[in-house]
């Protein structure tokens, strides 16, 4: 859980500062932490991705999973949740509070980083990811609460309860922890936050919600893998 309670810190500090600066970050600075970021994610994917023990297996579930995830849209999905939220705060004429709460939780909360990096704490144990993503969060909580005030700081609490509410879901899937599962389905999940490290780069716009599904997959084709 050191992960989550790291990123819950983050965002209450960053947004203290947000509230203090009012101006926040100047965008030169902004764009350095967001590449330094961006190039660490790639290595830890890559090292995550390298794995790998059977490559037949981490091929099918990316391309599976992709065309799965495409046909659900679920990378739309999860953005519309976002959308339907900020419309639906706007139009009852909610304070610049509930504004802030609302559109920090969703940008905390919803995407496939909060997801992977959930696993990884969970299953492994690893904190990696949530700690790059706190470092991420806790950049764009100066930001938001420069411009959007004080409702920012309280999506801690959603940070904390979501993400750990993910981290001890994963926990109760033990037997991935087995080196016959955990080495296959380490790779996916690398692969795929080695696609978000060159989205934070502006390399490639990746769809990676639309691979979560290969995550479910692969455990599949694991265990048939095992019976053959």
């Amino acid at each position: 859980m050191i992960g989550t309670y790291v990123n819950t810190i983050l965002v209450i500090v960053g947004s203290l500062l947000g509230l203090l600066l009012k101006k926040g970050l100047p965008e030169s600075i902004k764009r350095i932490v967001i590449i330094g970021l961006g190039l660490f994610t790639c290595i830890l994917g890559a090292k995550m991705g390298l794995e790998m023990q059977r490559p037949l297996v981490i091929i099918l579930s990316m391309i599976l999973g992709g065309v799965i995830g495409e046909m659900l849209k679920i990378e739309d999905f999860l953005e519309s949740i976002g959308a339907r939220l900020k419309r639906l705060v706007k139009a009852h004429g909610e304070t610049s509070f509930a504004q802030g709460f609302v559109v920090a939780s969703l940008l905390f909360c919803v995407g496939p980083m909060t997801i992977l990096g959930s696993l990884q704490a969970g299953l492994q144990n690893k904190p990696e990811l949530l700690l790059v993503k706190s470092l991420m969060d806790g950049v764009s909580s100066i930001i938001l609460a420069s411009t959007m005030g004080f409702g920012v700081i309280f999506s801690a609490l959603t940070v904390l309860f979501v993400q750990g509410g993910l981290t001890l879901l994963a926990r109760q899937f033990s037997f991935l922890t087995d080196p016959v599962y955990l080495s296959d389905f380490t790779s996916v999940g690398g692969i795929m936050i080695f696609a978000i490290g060159l989205k934070l780069l502006g390399i490639k716009p990746i769809k990676v919600g639309n691979f979560l599904p290969a995550l479910v997959i692969v455990v599949m084709l694991t265990f048939i893998a095992g019976l053959i």
